[in-house]
């Protein structure tokens, strides 16, 4: 542990606010990054005080005035720079997500790919910030719409993915000419300040300003309502519970802002007759216990025919019980700890109430207890049986618990998978193109995400990451998602020597 820290750049004591390149000396309280893995505490953080975060925000708005006359494949240029130096720490910044958020090293190492990918993605990106031309309804005019940077952005992360979310916003936000103030979770701020450290590094390099890429680690009071209501932040990103995100988006929306959230996820996978169970099986183990049930792309629901409901049983079954559950910095190792010993009441809380609603548990669900367990975050994955009208099967709990429902009609299936507040995303297993296409249809499924034949979790970072209803509409990562990081405008040019206005409308002349 302490080899991973020295080659991070990290101490016993850190502070919780800078640029990367220059560091606060910070006037909040100690913050303790404890690891579930053990309970052992990893490094301290000296949070920011208010006064600390307006140092920040002013040190981003003096940058943007200069990062955003840089010409974009020129921002492009230093993104990839950054995502090169992040090759370079990729084993240590694995081996530190696995120790502060209990992530197995494999999905990790993963999620630091993720963030080289998007660097790759946004170099492309900065050559194709596009705008549209359009023929005017009045002669020798010409009309086009262009984008411009937007301002300093708040981007606010859970711990769950505490690299990826960040980088997804933060380096298109750089290539479309923001710059950028990251609050992580609390739960995940060693990770944030070890790669804040290495992209700081580049920028310094590069002698570009301080304050193009900004941390800010502090409590909700201090920081995170002053971050979410200020007017000098055009956009705020925010990845986290639906009760985060409502409250984000009314404060936003309450002084005009912008927000984009990624909020709750109750996936569901659809299984019908002609599916290949094998294939199912497989791609809902890994949905529902990677990440040790804690992705907001997580599988919580399988609704499945009640034709194969005990085939698809019994090869889950089989499968979670060949799950080795422990240390996820070992070698064999597939669920590790949940992040917390409340995350571990809340998963007990919810099988106590599917019980009372009608539930049963099928497999696992217990705690464990002895040697590295006693840190009280273990736990076994569960697969229960139950109706999706279940008030419990209606909310999303952030643990390994699948919920196997069984359905009679592929119409009704679907109307299972859709009723539920959520919607961010789905799958249905099937070889049948026709079952495929009604899903994928606009009688389909109404999420912000759907697939055939793959889970619900491990989307690629070029498609919009995102989904619709109570998960908040956001969409971040690729495609256009650049665009909710640039202000539009739309441009005409008069070359006629003539005043003539839109509508045929004739005012007189002067």
């Amino acid at each position: 542990m302490q080899d991973v820290l020295k080659n991070l750049d990290l101490s016993e004591v850190n502070p919780g606010a800078g640029t990367g390149a220059t560091w606060l000396e910070c006037g909040g309280d100690m913050l303790e990054s404890v690891s579930p893995i053990d309970g052992r505490v990893i490094a301290n953080v000296r949070q920011a005080s208010a006064s600390d975060y307006d140092q920040v925000v002013l040190k981003a708005r003096e940058a943007f005035r200069e990062w955003t006359m840089v010409p974009a494949p020129k921002r492009g240029e230093i993104v990839r720079q950054m995502g090169n130096a992040v090759r370079v720490r990729k084993r240590e910044l694995g081996a530190l997500v696995s120790l502060e958020v209990g992530k197995i090293w494999a999905e990790a190492e993963g999620e630091v790919q993720e963030v080289i990918d998007i660097c790759d993605f946004a170099v492309g990106q900065s050559r194709m910030l596009y705008g549209l031309s359009m023929h005017s309804e009045r002669a020798k005019h010409r009309m086009f719409e262009q984008y411009h940077p937007l301002g300093p952005i708040g981007v606010i992360t859970a711990f769950n993915f505490p690299l990826a979310v960040w980088s997804w916003n933060a380096m298109v936000a750089l290539v479309a000419g923001d710059t950028v103030i990251w609050k992580p979770s609390s739960k995940a701020t060693l990770t944030a300040l070890a790669i804040m450290r290495i992209m700081g590094g580049v920028l310094r390099e590069n002698k570009l300003p301080e304050g193009v890429l900004n941390i800010v680690i502090g409590n909700r009071n201090e920081v995170g309502e002053r971050l979410v209501a200020d007017p000098r932040l055009p956009l705020i990103s925010a990845t986290g519970s639906v009760a985060m995100g409502r409250h984000v988006g009314e404060v936003v929306a309450s002084r005009l802002g912008r927000s984009l959230l990624e909020l709750g996820g109750n996936n569901g996978v659809v299984v019908t007759t002609k599916a290949d169970l094998e294939l199912a099986a497989r791609a809902i183990l890994f949905g529902a216990v990677g990440t040790a049930g804690q992705r907001c792309t997580t599988i919580r629901r399988v609704i499945v025919h009640k034709e194969i409901f005990g085939p698809l049983a019994d090869a889950l079954i089989r499968a979670y019980s060949q799950v080795v559950i422990g240390n996820p910095l070992e070698d064999g190792v597939l669920m590790g700890p949940l992040i917390d010993r409340q995350a571990v009441e809340r998963m007990q809380v919810a099988l106590e109430s599917l019980k009372k609603q009608g539930g049963r548990i099928i497999y696992g669900g217990e705690v464990l207890s002895g040697g590295l367990y006693d840190a009280g975050t273990y736990v076994t994955p569960c697969i229960c049986e139950a109706r999706n009208n279940y008030p419990l099967v209606q909310e999303e709990t952030f643990a390994p618990i699948l919920y196997m429902i069984p359905y009679q009609t592929l119409e009704e299936a679907i109307q299972y998978h859709n009723g539920v507040p959520q919607g961010l995303s789905s799958a249905i297993f099937t070889n049948d193109l026709l079952e495929s296409e009604v899903f994928l249809s606009h009688m389909g499924s109404d999420c912000g995400i759907a697939n055939v034949n793959i889970g619900t979790s491990g989307a690629e970072i070029g498609g919009a990451f995102g989904g619709e209803k109570d998960t908040g509409g956001g969409r971040e990562s690729g495609s256009d998602a650049w665009k909710a990081y640039m202000r539009r405008q739309t441009c005409t040019v008069n070359w006629s020597g003539e005043m003539e206005l839109a509508q045929g409308i004739e005012f007189g002349k002067v």
